[in-house]
This record gives C-alpha cells, structure tokens and sequence, in this order.
C-alpha cells in the first residue's frame, strides 16, 4: 500500500481528481516506477510500492492566490519520466537504471495553460519521429520528439474546448475533447484526418490496444465506445471505424 500526500486545505469547490491526483505505472527500459501526483508534489515509488525513491515539491511561486496548483499527466519516454503542472510546464526526470539518484534535467515550456495529459509511444529509432504528445486545458497539443533534449516538432490549435486525454499510435495523435469528440492528427504535421462526435458529453479517457488498433474512448454520458483505427494504403489517409 502506497499513501499520497494529500495533506492541505481541503477546498469543497473542487474535486480532488481536478486537483491532479494521478497514478501511473511507468515502465523504463531498465526499471519500472509507480508514480503519484497530487497538489503537494511528484513521487516515485519502486515497483512493489515499498520504498518512495523521489520527491518532487511544487513551486507555487508564480500562482496567485485563487490559482490551484498541481501535477497532472504522467509518461515515460525512455529513461525519462515526463509530468505536467498547473503552470503548462512540462517536467523531464532523468532516471537512473537503479537508485535514488534522479534528476529534473528539463522542464518543456510549450503551454500556458494546465497540461491535463501526456501521452508516449516508443520511437523505434527512427530521426525526427514524433513520440510525445502533450494537452492542455485550452485544447492545445503540443507534439514532440524525446532526446537529450526534447524538441517540439509542431502546436495544434485549441479551440476553446479543453482535452482531457490524448494517446499516440503508429503516429497518430488521437486526442478526446470537453465537447465529446475525438480528433485523429498526423503527429508530425498537425494535420487534422478524422473528426468524431463521439459523445454527447465530455471524452474522460482515451485508451489503446497499440497491437490491434484498437481506440477506446470513455465520457461523461456513460457510454463507452471502441474504434479501428488504421491507415489508407492507397493514401495513407487515417481511417477510424466504430466497432462498439
């Protein structure tokens, strides 16, 4: 059992979740991470939860005093951890293959805006392959390319509606809207492919079957839906088909 660090005043107005509360399973090429974020700070806990190996304290510095402050999102990328925070910054954590001795080496300035969530794919050694992809609570995604030093490769525009969730498969950027659609970009160019109204209230979560193809998205009507996604071999065009 793995206690968070929820200590703090509690605000009636706010759900906890709003707050970033968040837990993740983040699988390294050398060791897995669980790892917690809440409204106090980032921690990092070995695999079966038995020794907290970092702690991360926010800097509230920059907020106002009616400004909540917290992490939300969490991804690995190699042997980086990525989480975002209220401030739209994104937080890279360098991890070693063993030991306490991780370091915050780079903190991605592409938003202006809470990040609500991170999504990874593996990059499989290609150059200038898109394999992050960041959102915000204004809609905006930011898609980058993970390294020594992250690059951001491209934005694509908000439009006034948050995002909740975001995944990426075979470079595709499937991205879940506050109005209940779904939204499928070309990672590196930005280019909208498919537009789904796929719900009739806020998208919750996004999540993939990366080897089948398969895109599931959950919202806030309480309907959960399933689609192929897949690609044009004639134009290489991204194609979704509703199966649930």
């Amino acid at each position: 059992m793995v206690a968070a660090d929820l200590e703090g005043p509690y605000e009636p107005a706010v759900r906890r979740a709003d707050l970033g509360l968040r837990v993740h399973w983040c699988v390294l090429p050398f060791r897995v991470l669980l790892v917690l974020t809440s409204h106090r700070g980032i921690q990092m806990y070995e695999s079966d939860g038995s020794t907290m190996v970092y702690w991360h304290a926010l800097d509230s510095g920059d907020a106002t005093p009616v400004q909540a402050v917290f992490a939300r999102g969490i991804a690995a990328s190699g042997h980086f951890i990525c989480v975002g925070t209220w401030s739209g910054r994104v937080l890279v954590f360098d991890i070693p293959a063993k030991g306490p001795n991780i370091v915050l080496s780079e903190e991605l300035a592409g938003h202006q805006t809470p990040i609500t969530d991170i999504a990874t794919e593996p990059a499989q050694g290609q150059d200038c392959v898109a394999d992050m992809v960041t959102a915000d609570d204004s809609g905006l995604l930011c898609v980058w390319r993970s390294g020594p030093e992250f690059t951001l490769l491209t934005r694509i525009p908000g439009f006034g509606v948050p995002c909740p969730s975001v995944q990426l498969w075979q470079g595709i950027c499937a991205a879940g809207y506050g109005n209940g659609q779904v939204h499928l970009y070309e990672a590196t160019t930005g280019n909208l492919h498919v537009q789904i109204n796929a719900h009739a209230r806020a998208i919750s979560a996004l999540d993939l079957a990366p080897e089948a193809g398969k895109l599931l998205s959950a919202a806030e009507d309480t309907f959960v839906h399933i689609w192929k996604l897949s690609r044009s071999p004639e134009s290489s065009y991204i194609e979704a088909a509703p199966l649930l």
